[in-house]
């Protein structure tokens, strides 16, 4: 799909800032899940500090400072980590607006799509700096992880388009055979899913369920979906730990199963479309990302949310999310025979 000798400049630069893009996703992920979210109670430093607080006499003077949230070095690390990887992004990205505009009378040279990856980067930064201040605000903290995925998929996009490749060209196929109103429909469902991800990860809902196919050995437990997706949750409260009562949790855990199943199906339905499309390996690709995504959402409830199970969850969201985009984009392309 990609090759990078008929490759428009920033193409390179493009590649790298996705990779590097997974890998910001990735730490968040990690940085959530061993609750180091407020590993560092204040923005941009970390109790004052450029790192964290290291001698004995600052981490004292930090625990006087902030004695509802004591130091603990096991916790500021990652958030720091993450806040210095996301920092660094944002740097590649606003190079990449830089090459973009310097190159802006290339022929198909993108413009507008570096320019709100650079807007998105900077609203990203408001809210990291929101989710520590709004003590994990579950709108916020859902907000940031979408932010997150939206800017790895357009940083992928941006690649895809950077790189070079010829379509397919099955000029014998009828339009109508190209199945892009049902990936343009299976990329959406995938949105909505990791939306409901990121709103179970927010609000401590993933073991609200702790057991697989039933939810607290029923198949219908209490569940309270008004309470569950109230989006008018008050700012003011430590959300550390959730603030939901387990029929509100139950409700979010269920709906993020159901999503799960509905992106099953479409998924497979775009696959079984795209195999008899003649794009086969693309349909493959889809399939294998999405049994693995599958297979460790299941595993998570099994085994009690494993950190890595956890971790390699959300990797392989993104992953599902990025083939989504790149079948988008082909489609699209053949299509407009371009």
């Amino acid at each position: 799909m990609l090759s990078s000798r008929n490759a428009k400049p920033g193409f390179r630069l493009a590649a790298f800032a996705t990779c590097f893009a997974m890998a910001v996703v990735v730490l968040g992920a990690f940085t959530r899940l061993v609750d180091a979210g407020l590993g560092c109670p204040d923005w941009p430093t970390c109790y004052g500090h450029v790192w964290a607080p290291q001698s004995d006499a600052e981490v004292d003077a930090a625990n006087l400072a902030y004695p509802d949230m004591p130091v603990n070095l096991e916790k500021t690390w990652p958030e720091m980590v993450h806040r210095y990887l996301a920092s660094t992004l944002g740097l590649l990205i606003i190079g990449l607006a830089v090459v973009s505009f310097r190159n802006r009378r290339f022929p198909g040279q993108p413009f507008k799509l570096p320019l709100l990856l650079l807007a998105l980067v900077i609203l990203q930064g408001a809210f990291g700096a929101w989710t520590v201040t709004l003590k994990l605000w579950p709108q916020v903290v859902t907000a940031h992880l979408l932010g997150g995925f939206l800017t790895f998929s357009l940083l992928w996009l941006l690649t895809l388009r950077l790189g070079g490749s010829q379509p397919i060209q099955l000029f014998s196929l009828q339009q109508r055979a190209l199945p892009r109103g049902l990936a343009a429909l299976a990329l959406m469902v995938v949105v909505v899913q990791i939306f409901l991800g990121g709103w179970v990860t927010s609000n401590y809902a993933a073991l609200a369920c702790p057991d697989f196919p039933l939810c607290q050995s029923q198949l219908l437990p209490q569940t309270d979906f008004v309470a569950g997706f109230d989006l008018a949750h008050p700012i003011g409260p430590n959300y550390l730990g959730g603030h939901l009562d387990i029929p509100a949790r139950t409700a979010i855990h269920l709906a993020h199963r159901l999503g799960a199943l509905l992106t099953l199906t479409v998924v497979i339905w775009l696959a079984v479309r795209l195999f008899k499309a003649r794009f086969a390996p693309m349909a493959v690709a889809v399939l294998l990302v999405l049994i693995v995504q599958v297979s460790l959402g299941i595993s998570n409830v099994v085994f009690g949310l494993p950190l890595w199970i956890a971790v390699l969850h959300n990797l392989f969201g993104a992953l599902l999310l990025a083939s989504l985009v790149a079948v988008n984009y082909e489609l699209y392309r053949e299509a407009n025979h371009v």
